[in-house]
Protein backbone atom coordinates (compact mmCIF):
# COMPACT_ATOMS: atom_id res chain seq x y z
CA UNK A 1 0.00 0.00 0.00
CA UNK A 2 2.94 2.37 0.69
CA UNK A 3 4.09 2.13 -2.91
CA UNK A 4 0.55 2.40 -4.25
CA UNK A 5 0.04 5.65 -2.34
CA UNK A 6 3.45 6.99 -3.33
CA UNK A 7 3.30 6.19 -7.03
CA UNK A 8 -0.43 6.12 -7.85
CA UNK A 9 -2.94 7.47 -5.32
CA UNK A 10 -1.14 10.33 -3.57
CA UNK A 11 2.39 10.93 -4.81
CA UNK A 12 1.58 11.97 -8.41
CA UNK A 13 -0.97 14.52 -7.19
CA UNK A 14 1.49 16.04 -4.73
CA UNK A 15 4.16 16.26 -7.42
CA UNK A 16 1.75 17.81 -9.91
CA UNK A 17 0.28 20.38 -7.52
CA UNK A 18 3.37 21.41 -5.54
CA UNK A 19 6.21 20.51 -7.93
CA UNK A 20 8.80 19.91 -5.17
CA UNK A 21 12.43 20.68 -6.00
CA UNK A 22 15.24 18.38 -4.89
CA UNK A 23 18.99 18.74 -4.50
CA UNK A 24 21.62 16.18 -3.52
CA UNK A 25 19.46 13.11 -3.99
CA UNK A 26 22.65 11.26 -5.01
CA UNK A 27 23.74 11.50 -1.35
CA UNK A 28 21.04 9.03 -0.34
CA UNK A 29 22.45 5.48 -0.56
CA UNK A 30 20.74 3.25 -3.10
CA UNK A 31 20.65 0.45 -0.54
CA UNK A 32 21.54 -0.25 3.05
CA UNK A 33 20.48 1.45 6.30
CA UNK A 34 20.87 5.16 6.99
CA UNK A 35 19.29 7.85 9.15
CA UNK A 36 17.69 10.83 7.42
CA UNK A 37 17.89 13.68 9.95
CA UNK A 38 15.69 16.59 8.93
CA UNK A 39 14.68 20.01 10.15
CA UNK A 40 11.00 20.28 11.04
CA UNK A 41 8.85 23.19 9.82
CA UNK A 42 5.50 21.57 9.09
CA UNK A 43 3.44 18.42 9.43
CA UNK A 44 3.95 18.00 5.65
CA UNK A 45 7.72 17.47 5.98
CA UNK A 46 7.32 13.71 6.25
CA UNK A 47 5.30 13.73 3.01
CA UNK A 48 7.63 15.72 0.77
CA UNK A 49 10.95 14.29 1.93
CA UNK A 50 10.17 10.64 0.98
CA UNK A 51 8.33 11.80 -2.13
CA UNK A 52 11.51 12.89 -3.91
CA UNK A 53 13.55 9.72 -3.43
CA UNK A 54 12.97 6.20 -4.68
CA UNK A 55 13.43 4.38 -1.36
CA UNK A 56 10.95 3.99 1.46
CA UNK A 57 11.44 6.17 4.54
CA UNK A 58 9.90 5.25 7.89
CA UNK A 59 9.15 7.72 10.68
CA UNK A 60 7.67 7.42 14.15
CA UNK A 61 4.32 9.12 14.79
CA UNK A 62 2.12 9.74 17.82
CA UNK A 63 0.27 6.62 18.93
CA UNK A 64 -2.92 8.72 19.05
CA UNK A 65 -3.06 8.54 15.25
CA UNK A 66 -3.38 4.76 15.39
CA UNK A 67 -5.97 4.25 18.13
CA UNK A 68 -8.80 6.66 17.30
CA UNK A 69 -12.33 5.36 16.85
CA UNK A 70 -14.97 5.99 14.22
CA UNK A 71 -14.48 6.78 10.56
CA UNK A 72 -11.88 9.48 11.19
CA UNK A 73 -9.88 7.27 13.56
CA UNK A 74 -9.99 4.37 11.15
CA UNK A 75 -8.84 6.53 8.27
CA UNK A 76 -5.98 7.99 10.31
CA UNK A 77 -4.78 4.55 11.32
CA UNK A 78 -4.96 3.30 7.73
CA UNK A 79 -3.26 6.40 6.31
CA UNK A 80 -0.38 6.63 8.78
CA UNK A 81 0.24 2.89 8.74
CA UNK A 82 0.51 2.93 4.96
CA UNK A 83 2.63 6.06 4.55
CA UNK A 84 5.70 4.90 6.40
CA UNK A 85 4.71 5.69 10.01
CA UNK A 86 5.05 3.52 13.09
CA UNK A 87 3.32 4.38 16.39
CA UNK A 88 5.14 5.60 19.47
CA UNK A 89 3.60 6.66 22.78
CA UNK A 90 5.18 10.08 23.34
CA UNK A 91 3.35 10.61 26.63
CA UNK A 92 5.13 7.75 28.39
CA UNK A 93 8.28 8.22 30.42
CA UNK A 94 10.28 5.95 28.12
CA UNK A 95 9.06 7.49 24.85
CA UNK A 96 12.65 8.23 23.78
CA UNK A 97 13.68 4.64 24.43
CA UNK A 98 10.70 3.41 22.45
CA UNK A 99 11.57 5.60 19.48
CA UNK A 100 15.20 4.46 19.68
CA UNK A 101 14.26 0.78 19.71
CA UNK A 102 11.84 1.26 16.82
CA UNK A 103 14.50 3.07 14.80
CA UNK A 104 17.07 0.37 15.50
CA UNK A 105 14.69 -2.34 14.30
CA UNK A 106 14.04 -0.49 11.05
CA UNK A 107 17.73 0.17 10.47
CA UNK A 108 18.56 -3.46 11.25
CA UNK A 109 16.28 -4.38 8.35
CA UNK A 110 18.46 -2.33 6.00
CA UNK A 111 15.91 0.49 5.61
CA UNK A 112 15.96 4.27 5.86
CA UNK A 113 14.74 5.84 9.08
CA UNK A 114 13.57 9.47 9.19
CA UNK A 115 13.95 11.54 12.31
CA UNK A 116 13.46 15.18 13.35
CA UNK A 117 16.22 15.95 15.89
CA UNK A 118 14.43 19.09 17.10
CA UNK A 119 11.71 16.83 18.49
CA UNK A 120 8.85 19.11 17.44
CA UNK A 121 7.98 21.58 14.71
CA UNK A 122 9.56 25.02 14.74
CA UNK A 123 6.93 27.61 15.62
CA UNK A 124 8.80 30.56 14.09
CA UNK A 125 10.84 29.13 11.21
CA UNK A 126 14.12 29.04 13.12
CA UNK A 127 16.25 25.93 13.68
CA UNK A 128 16.35 24.78 17.30
CA UNK A 129 18.76 22.71 19.36
CA UNK A 130 18.74 19.02 18.50
CA UNK A 131 18.04 16.21 20.93
CA UNK A 132 20.75 13.58 21.23
CA UNK A 133 18.57 10.61 20.29
CA UNK A 134 19.72 10.84 16.68
CA UNK A 135 23.36 10.52 17.78
CA UNK A 136 22.65 7.59 20.08
CA UNK A 137 20.81 5.80 17.28
CA UNK A 138 23.58 6.42 14.75
CA UNK A 139 26.20 4.95 17.08
CA UNK A 140 24.10 2.02 18.26
CA UNK A 141 23.12 1.03 14.71
CA UNK A 142 26.51 2.04 13.26
CA UNK A 143 24.96 3.73 10.25
CA UNK A 144 25.61 7.05 8.47
CA UNK A 145 23.44 10.13 8.97
CA UNK A 146 22.14 12.05 5.94
CA UNK A 147 21.24 15.65 6.84
CA UNK A 148 18.06 16.80 5.10
CA UNK A 149 16.69 20.33 4.84
CA UNK A 150 13.04 20.78 3.89
CA UNK A 151 12.27 24.36 2.86
CA UNK A 152 8.95 26.08 2.23
CA UNK A 153 6.65 23.58 3.92
CA UNK A 154 5.88 26.12 6.67
CA UNK A 155 4.27 28.25 3.98
CA UNK A 156 2.22 25.33 2.65
CA UNK A 157 1.03 24.37 6.13
CA UNK A 158 1.95 27.02 8.74
CA UNK A 159 1.78 26.15 12.45
CA UNK A 160 -1.84 25.99 13.55
CA UNK A 161 -3.23 25.85 10.00
CA UNK A 162 -4.18 23.00 7.69
CA UNK A 163 -3.13 24.94 4.59
CA UNK A 164 -1.41 28.24 3.94
CA UNK A 165 -0.47 28.94 0.32
CA UNK A 166 0.81 27.11 -2.72
CA UNK A 167 4.60 27.15 -3.07
CA UNK A 168 7.23 24.79 -4.45
CA UNK A 169 8.93 23.13 -1.46
CA UNK A 170 12.60 22.27 -1.64
CA UNK A 171 14.28 19.16 -0.26
CA UNK A 172 18.07 19.26 0.08
CA UNK A 173 20.08 16.18 0.97
CA UNK A 174 23.57 16.75 2.38
CA UNK A 175 26.53 14.43 2.18
CA UNK A 176 26.51 11.37 4.44
CA UNK A 177 28.04 11.98 7.86
CA UNK A 178 30.26 9.18 9.19
CA UNK A 179 30.60 8.88 12.96
CA UNK A 180 32.44 5.55 13.03
CA UNK A 181 35.20 7.17 15.10
CA UNK A 182 32.72 7.29 17.98
CA UNK A 183 31.37 3.72 17.77
CA UNK A 184 31.06 2.14 21.21
CA UNK A 185 30.70 5.55 22.89
CA UNK A 186 26.91 5.88 22.73
CA UNK A 187 26.70 6.27 26.52
CA UNK A 188 29.04 9.26 26.61
CA UNK A 189 26.80 12.30 26.82
CA UNK A 190 29.54 14.66 25.65
CA UNK A 191 30.08 12.60 22.52
CA UNK A 192 26.32 12.48 21.88
CA UNK A 193 26.07 16.24 22.27
CA UNK A 194 29.00 16.81 19.94
CA UNK A 195 27.56 14.57 17.22
CA UNK A 196 24.12 16.14 17.50
CA UNK A 197 25.52 19.66 17.27
CA UNK A 198 27.50 18.64 14.20
CA UNK A 199 24.31 17.36 12.55
CA UNK A 200 22.41 20.53 13.46
CA UNK A 201 25.20 22.65 12.01
CA UNK A 202 24.87 20.87 8.68
CA UNK A 203 21.08 21.36 8.80
CA UNK A 204 21.64 25.06 9.41
CA UNK A 205 23.91 25.30 6.36
CA UNK A 206 21.51 23.34 4.15
CA UNK A 207 18.34 25.14 5.21
CA UNK A 208 19.69 28.66 5.71
CA UNK A 209 17.71 28.89 8.95
CA UNK A 210 18.78 30.94 11.94
CA UNK A 211 19.99 28.59 14.69
CA UNK A 212 18.77 28.96 18.27
CA UNK A 213 20.65 27.08 20.98
CA UNK A 214 17.61 26.09 23.04
CA UNK A 215 15.14 23.24 22.60
CA UNK A 216 12.07 24.04 20.51
CA UNK A 217 9.74 22.63 23.16
CA UNK A 218 11.26 24.94 25.79
CA UNK A 219 10.98 27.93 23.46
CA UNK A 220 7.30 27.15 22.87
CA UNK A 221 6.74 26.83 26.62
CA UNK A 222 8.35 30.22 27.26
CA UNK A 223 6.26 31.80 24.52
CA UNK A 224 3.09 30.33 26.00
CA UNK A 225 4.04 31.65 29.44
CA UNK A 226 4.62 35.14 28.03
CA UNK A 227 1.21 34.98 26.36
CA UNK A 228 -0.38 33.93 29.63
CA UNK A 229 1.37 36.74 31.49
CA UNK A 230 0.23 39.29 28.91
CA UNK A 231 -3.31 37.95 29.15
CA UNK A 232 -3.29 38.12 32.94
CA UNK A 233 -1.80 41.62 32.83
CA UNK A 234 -4.43 42.80 30.38
CA UNK A 235 -7.14 41.29 32.53
CA UNK A 236 -5.77 43.05 35.62
CA UNK A 237 -5.64 46.40 33.81
CA UNK A 238 -9.18 45.93 32.54
CA UNK A 239 -10.35 45.05 36.04
CA UNK A 240 -8.67 48.11 37.52
CA UNK A 241 -10.15 50.36 34.84
CA UNK A 242 -13.55 48.83 35.45
CA UNK A 243 -13.31 49.30 39.19
CA UNK A 244 -12.13 52.90 38.74
CA UNK A 245 -14.95 53.67 36.34
CA UNK A 246 -17.44 52.11 38.73
CA UNK A 247 -16.12 54.25 41.60
CA UNK A 248 -16.38 57.44 39.52
CA UNK A 249 -19.90 56.53 38.44
CA UNK A 250 -20.95 55.83 42.03
CA UNK A 251 -19.45 59.11 43.25
CA UNK A 252 -21.17 61.01 40.42
CA UNK A 253 -24.47 59.32 41.13
CA UNK A 254 -24.26 60.24 44.83
CA UNK A 255 -23.57 63.87 43.97
CA UNK A 256 -26.46 64.03 41.53
CA UNK A 257 -28.84 62.64 44.15
CA UNK A 258 -27.50 65.11 46.70
CA UNK A 259 -27.95 68.01 44.27
CA UNK A 260 -31.51 67.03 43.55
CA UNK A 261 -32.13 66.86 47.27
CA UNK A 262 -31.02 70.49 47.52
CA UNK A 263 -27.73 69.94 49.32
CA UNK A 264 -25.90 73.24 48.67
CA UNK A 265 -22.74 71.89 50.25
CA UNK A 266 -22.22 69.52 47.35
CA UNK A 267 -20.46 72.21 45.32
CA UNK A 268 -18.02 72.70 48.19
CA UNK A 269 -17.05 69.01 48.16
CA UNK A 270 -13.39 68.63 47.16
CA UNK A 271 -14.48 65.85 44.86
CA UNK A 272 -16.51 68.34 42.85
CA UNK A 273 -13.39 69.91 41.38
CA UNK A 274 -13.73 67.59 38.40
CA UNK A 275 -15.44 69.61 35.68
CA UNK A 276 -17.66 66.79 34.31
CA UNK A 277 -18.92 66.11 37.83
CA UNK A 278 -19.66 69.81 38.44
CA UNK A 279 -21.54 70.04 35.14
CA UNK A 280 -23.54 66.94 35.98
CA UNK A 281 -24.41 68.30 39.43
CA UNK A 282 -25.48 71.65 38.00
CA UNK A 283 -27.61 69.90 35.42
CA UNK A 284 -29.21 67.81 38.15
CA UNK A 285 -30.06 70.96 40.13
CA UNK A 286 -31.66 72.63 37.15
CA UNK A 287 -33.69 69.48 36.61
Amino acid sequence: MYWLLKHVLLGPWLRWIFKPEVEGVENVPAQGPAILASNHLSYTDWLFMPLVISRRVTFVAKADYFVGGGIKGGFQKWFFSNTGQVPIDRSSGDAAAGALNTGLQILAGGELFGIFPEGTRSHDGRLYKGKTGVARMALAAQVPVIPVAVIGTDEIAPPGKVFGRLVHPQVRFGKAMDFSRYYGMEDDRFVLRSITDEIMYQLMLLSGQEYVDIYAAKAKSKLAQVARNIGEGAATVATNIGEGAAAVATNLNDKIHAARAGDDNVADDPGADNQPVAVAVETAREA
